[in-house]
């Protein structure tokens, strides 16, 4: 090991850091592997002439990041071998859906190579999401996280107190908040947002002229789902509904007897209720788009090939404004951009 690592006398950068990015820089090119031995830290002091402290300080920092690991009466051992570069991001969401997956996704085609980013999933659930946490805490770079959780009764929550006190445990420049973010108020994390109340509420007013012609709106909003959503949702819909003086219901799920008439307007959450609901739509011969209509929440490839219209968060856009404010070292609160996208279903 000791010939791949180098030592620059006349730099300026801390002998300690030189020897955590030497390390970092030799697993990157796999000269170090999984589970190779180091050097003792008195036999590297010796080697490079460095002070036990520097030595020690550089290990100490490692062993946090997990990068190596200690085994008593045995030595030091390269522990990670994931890592291909100095930027190392833990990108932790409430739920594996398809537009999740789509923003990470871009956030990886966004971020560049020049990064490691793993991705772990939380189930809307504070125990797991607290001890991921824990886990990880001195492992990455940065922390990206969707907050989204969920309450013994199944209703949504976006901060409980534990989560908010473990996130200050965080220093803010390496903290970034994606998707929910309305408890946040530190400039310095890197926040990018949704607001789904006047989200929800601008979308339908640009589609208004279609939307009256309808006689009853249904909003399908579970009340207890695995993945619960922001009742924000609802305070949009109810709110846009009242102001236009239009007929409408809530109602938790599309059931398999429904009961559809014309000049029904349907407003879907979930897929299986979109599902559900096309089916349904077809086998008693409405005609989608004119007797009966759809609205979906949050786009996806299938939705477009369906011809369903969508209000929808730009996923793809939230993922590449993180990962050009993380590149370019920027801080504060960026609002993602909210589209109404018409199609044949409205």
């Amino acid at each position: 090991m000791m010939k791949f690592i180098k030592i620059d006398e006349n730099s300026r950068v801390p002998k300690y850091q030189q020897i955590i990015d030497s390390i970092i820089h030799n697993i990157s090119l796999e000269n170090l592997t999984m589970d190779q031995k180091i050097p003792s830290i008195n036999m590297f002091s010796e080697e490079f002439y460095l002070s036990r402290d520097t030595v020690e300080k550089a290990y100490s920092i490692l062993k946090e990041r997990k990068i190596i690991t200690s085994i008593r009466g045995k030595g030091f051992y390269i522990s990670r071998t994931k890592l291909i570069s100095k930027v190392n991001i833990l990108f932790l969401v409430n739920k594996l859906s398809s537009y999740k997956l789509k923003t990470y996704n871009n956030f990886i085609n966004s971020i560049g190579a020049n990064s490691h980013t793993d991705l772990h999933i939380y189930h809307c659930d504070e125990t797991l999401f607290l001890n991921l946490l824990e886990k990880n805490k001195g492992a990455y770079d940065y922390f990206i996280i969707m907050p989204h959780f969920k309450t013994e009764d199944l209703k949504h929550i976006s901060l409980p107190d534990k989560v908010a006190t473990a996130l200050k445990k965080i220093p803010c420049e390496r903290l970034i908040i994606l998707d929910n973010v309305k408890y946040f108020t530190n400039k310095n994390i890197i926040q990018i947002y949704q607001d789904f109340e006047n989200d929800i509420y601008n979308a339908l007013n640009e589609g208004l002229e279609k939307i009256k012609k309808y006689k009853k709106i249904m909003l399908t909003y579970p009340e207890k789902a695995v993945y619960p959503y922001p009742r924000r949702i609802l305070h949009g819909f109810r709110k846009f509904c009242i102001e236009h003086e239009l007929d409408f219901e809530i109602i938790e799920e599309i059931y398999d007897d429904m009961i559809l008439k014309k000049g029904d307007l349907f407003i879907t959450i979930e897929e299986a209720d979109l599902v559900n609901l096309v089916k349904q739509v077809r086998e008693d011969e409405f005609k989608l788009g004119s007797e009966i209509g759809i609205i979906s929440y949050n786009d996806t490839p299938l939705k477009e090939l369906l011809g369903i219209t969508v209000m929808s968060t730009d996923f793809k856009v939230m993922a590449q404004t993180a990962a050009e404010m993380i590149l370019n070292k920027k801080k504060g609160k960026v609002k993602t951009p909210f589209n109404f996208i018409d199609r044949e279903s409205l």
